[in-house]
């Protein structure tokens, strides 16, 4: 079958080359598509059931279409099928310059160690598709730590390769009906724990260098580590992701953009142990040499639950920069602080223009947050004289319930936290809060219309009026992106 394909795609781009090719893939419901002549095949030859339509939203629709159950895969749960996963992301490959290629995941329990992603490609699972991370380390390549960060983030050595991982690609979309990625992470948690990892723990997602990338309509559980890191990556568009980990298992973040350029975070769920959303790029000399900030980033509608983390973090590996991040319409319950930065000395770069506005927080520990002696560092090899930038910061209309502590504001001495703005915020301290409500050190700033009256060190702008903070008018260009009507085929055999 696999090698029918291959045969089938291989003419059809011998006919393309002299025929002047068939309908472009942006009309996909009208498109001659690879598999339907071994449909045809197989329905004058076997008997089939008669095809149905399923449409979805996406960067770009594709030409042509397989389901994985074509390559010899089972979804029992139990059989591994990542030579299945890899020989069809492989075959569909080759219609990369002839309108793209979509994998059908069918429903089932589909058991797979790593594979990798190709351009102009759609992975797309259907509700009741269940992609089950193998446990074992012999599923995971090995691969070298990323150079903005020197080393892995659990050791000191290189990392394995992520369930789902891709380097150099343009236009990929991981999309579906809800379908669910499950990492299994249970026995990577244990492994970290107790100190048995020669190397760092795979994320769920990872695609690096790339450019076009939509992740969508998916339910992701249990990453041994981060769930989805787009990283040295441009034009993203995540959306309307289920998030689910344990909240009492450490680095399992939801969503870290990395040193990364216009991207979109919307219509998110997530759980976790860690942060929601982690904003990174690069750790200590290893970022400041790469020298690749995380800009352009919006992130809205988010719901977020994490005791003991924030609901986005800037940093604390931000040696690249990170600025114009722009965070509205966020629900956070049960997490440890609203939108923290953590940075220290050594780390260099900075965090400038962030707009964060319409926050509603239920049970926090914190509201706001900043550090400047988030201290772990990759080696001891990091400059001592690298001190950050923090400037700019700008938050407006919260309102915060069952707060332990309005602000822990630290910066470093000889370095403030500059530019900070928090406007039209109203906190209600739960039954035990801190004696101190507004730790300041280090910062400047102003405040208006805050209540619990902030410190001596933001002081009230315009006593009795309410004077916004910024929040830019003008959009950044991923916001301008929408997204196309696809229609693809779903096969019964």
């Amino acid at each position: 079958m696999r090698s029918l394909l291959y045969t089938i795609g291989s003419l059809l781009i011998l006919l393309l080359s002299h025929d002047g090719g068939f309908t472009g893939a942006a009309d996909a419901e009208h498109t001659f598509r690879a598999t339907d002549i071994h449909t045809h095949r197989h329905r004058r030859n076997h008997g089939h059931r008669r095809g149905e339509e399923f449409e979805y939203s996406a960067l770009s629709c594709r030409a042509y279409s397989a389901s994985l159950d074509e390559f010899g895969a089972v979804g029992d749960g139990v059989t591994s099928n990542t030579a299945a996963f890899r020989d069809a992301v492989s075959q569909l490959s080759h219609f990369a310059d002839y309108g793209g290629s979509l994998l059908f995941v069918p429903a089932g329990r589909w058991l797979t160690g790593s594979f990798n992603l190709t351009s102009h490609f759609t992975l797309f699972l259907h509700r009741d598709a269940v992609l089950l991370a193998s446990q074992e380390e012999s599923d995971y390549e090995v691969i070298e730590p990323l150079p903005s960060y020197g080393r892995g983030r659990d050791t000191d050595g290189g990392r394995f390769i992520s369930l789902l991982f891709g380097s150099n690609l343009t236009d990929v979309v991981i999309t579906g009906e809800n379908g669910t990625i499950d990492g299994q992470g249970e026995p990577w948690w244990g492994k970290f724990k107790r100190g048995e990892l020669k190397y760092t723990r795979p994320y769920l997602i990872e695609i690096m260098h790339s450019d076009g990338i939509q992740i969508s309509n998916l339910t992701f559980l249990n990453s041994p580590s981060w769930h989805i890191h787009p990283v040295y990556s441009s034009n993203i568009v995540i959306q309307d992701l289920t998030i689910l980990a344990p909240v009492t298992v450490p680095n399992t973040d939801g969503i870290n953009p990395d040193s990364s350029t216009n991207t979109r975070i919307e219509d998110c769920y997530i759980v976790s142990g860690d942060d929601c959303i982690a904003v990174k790029s690069g750790w200590d000399q290893y970022g400041i040499n790469y020298g690749m900030p995380t800009k352009q980033l919006l992130i809205r509608r988010l719901t977020c639950i994490s005791p003991d983390s924030a609901v986005i973090a800037l940093g604390s590996e931000m040696s690249g920069g990170i600025e114009d991040v722009r965070a509205e319409d966020i629900i956070a319950i049960n997490s440890e602080s609203g939108i923290r930065i953590k940075t220290a000395i050594g780390r260099g770069g900075y965090v400038k223009d962030v707009y964060v506005r319409g926050i509603t927080m239920q049970t926090m520990k914190y509201v706001f947050w900043m550090t400047g002696s988030y201290g772990s560092h990759p080696d001891e090899h990091y400059d001592p004289n690298a001190l950050p930038v923090i400037q700019n910061i700008n938050y407006q209309d919260m309102v915060a319930e069952n707060v332990t502590m309005p602000a822990q504001l630290a910066g470093i001495t000889g370095d403030q936290f500059t530019g900070i703005c928090i406007s039209n915020v109203t906190i209600t301290l739960s039954k035990k809060p801190k004696k101190v409500l507004w730790n300041c050190t280090d910062v400047s700033g102003y405040t208006s219309g805050v209540t619990p009256e902030p410190c001596q060190l933001l002081p009230e702008k315009q006593p009795g009026t309410v004077v916004p903070c910024n929040f830019p008018e003008s959009s950044i260009p991923i916001d301008e992106v929408k997204l196309q009507r696809c229609y693809s085929r779903r096969r019964f055999m």
